[in-house]
């Protein structure tokens, strides 16, 4: 069936009538789509005016393509959060109807770093606790997460029994998070982290850098997480001004 019918550019029409087409099922999750040959007959375009509809597809996720193997449709975020929402991970995976977990690789407490010292407006004496934890939902490892928080912050009965830290500083040391201030970035696939998340080759991370304030504006928590892009998707609400 020829998409020949409106007075749009080409490949505007292949992008919607693809996008339609994986959206009522003809083309599922992972499936691999036709060859460029096959599709670009199917549509009645070039292969040209094809092959720049799939790669603003590519830009948007909504396909990926492995070389040398072929032009998938990629899977649809499980997690969705506002960026201007303070949501964290456990309650990001519990919405989306799974069971959050944790597994726990490393924790110690060290001097800070010079960024530590700014960070925190610490001095070189105050130690600092490092956590390392991969966040799990439905025992699949989504997040791998790297928290630094001031000792003096931490309650003296600070256990790994609790997945949310943001629920024990509130919880145990009565230090409530009112907001952060977030940077936000995507990264293709990283040696250490990308294996520990089980990541395919192609599958690339999103990673959120954010400093945790108090009521007080004291800066309490500074944590870098790199999500799975083909699992979580993020947000904002841009307002006119």
């Amino acid at each position: 069936m020829s998409i020949k019918s409106d007075n749009r550019h080409l490949y505007l029409q292949v992008i919607d009538r693809l996008k339609q087409d994986i959206e009522e099922g003809i083309y599922k999750e992972r499936e691999k789509l036709p060859s460029e040959f096959d599709l670009a007959k199917h549509l009645g375009v070039s292969r040209a005016t094809l092959r720049e509809a799939l790669r603003i597809l590519e830009e948007e996720n909504v396909i990926i393509r492995r070389h040398g193997v072929g032009t998938f449709v990629s899977a649809k975020p499980l997690f969705t959060s506002g960026i201007e929402q303070l949501n964290s991970v456990t309650n990001m995976i519990k919405q989306a109807g799974m069971k959050p977990g944790t597994i726990f690789l490393s924790s110690l407490t060290q001097g800070p770093t010079e960024e530590d010292i700014r960070r925190f407006t610490c001095s070189a004496d105050d130690d600092i606790v490092v956590l390392e934890r991969v966040r799990t939902a439905n025992g699949e490892p989504v997040v791998y997460c790297v928290d630094k928080i001031p000792v003096n912050i931490l309650p003296e009965t600070f256990s790994h029994d609790e997945e949310s830290i943001l629920n024990i500083l509130e919880g145990e040391a009565n230090r409530r998070i009112t907001y952060a201030v977030a940077q936000i970035e995507p990264i293709g696939y990283h040696e250490k982290i990308s294996p520990i998340l089980e990541c395919e080759p192609e599958t690339a991370l999103l990673v959120l850098k954010q400093m945790h304030f108090d009521e007080m504006d004291e800066p309490i928590l500074y944590s870098v997480n790199y999500f799975k892009a083909d699992k979580f998707s993020f947000h904002v609400l841009r307002k006119r001004i």
